[in-house]
């Protein structure tokens, strides 16, 4: 309970003075841990995760996350929204990890693209590998947004 707090503490402190707003954990130990290292994910899935990445997701969401089309926000001539970047320079930091499963699962037509679902192709901890991947190249910024807005719930 104390940890909680002084997390907290720590979290008003930085906010109020006007420092970096960089996101901030007490580890098991009692260490504090700052930016990638307070993440949720650790090494090891974001080794798996691009793995698996690199073999389900990246023809169409490129090598690194980074898109493969200028303006993922226009439709394309079939109507569909093609697939946006991941790496934090679109819109999946918005979203919150239940979100992110959904999609990966279900697949994206209910959001107007054409992913298809890969629920029976990957297990829940192989899908949380992959998001753990796109998610290292989020900037300490855009994850810190994103656990604002919610992002692990």
């Amino acid at each position: 309970m104390f940890r909680y707090f002084a997390l907290l503490a720590s979290l008003c402190i930085i906010s109020c003075d006007g420092g970096a707003t960089s996101y901030e954990a007490i580890s098991e130990d009692g260490d504090l841990k700052r930016g990638a290292e307070a993440r949720w994910y650790t090494h090891d899935q974001v080794t798996l995760g691009a793995k698996l990445f690199s073999e389900n997701c990246a023809v169409c969401h490129g090598r690194e996350a980074e898109g493969t089309v200028s303006d993922w926000k226009q439709r394309m001539d079939n109507g569909s929204f093609p697939p946006p970047p991941l790496n934090g320079t679109a819109h999946a930091w918005h979203h919150p990890t239940s979100m992110l499963l959904q999609v990966i699962n279900e697949g994206g037509g209910a959001y107007g693209g054409m992913m298809p679902a890969f629920s029976g192709i990957l297990e829940n901890s192989e899908t949380l590998a992959v998001i753990a991947y796109f998610q290292d190249f989020w900037t300490d910024e855009i994850y810190d947004r994103w656990e604002l807005m919610g992002g692990t719930n």
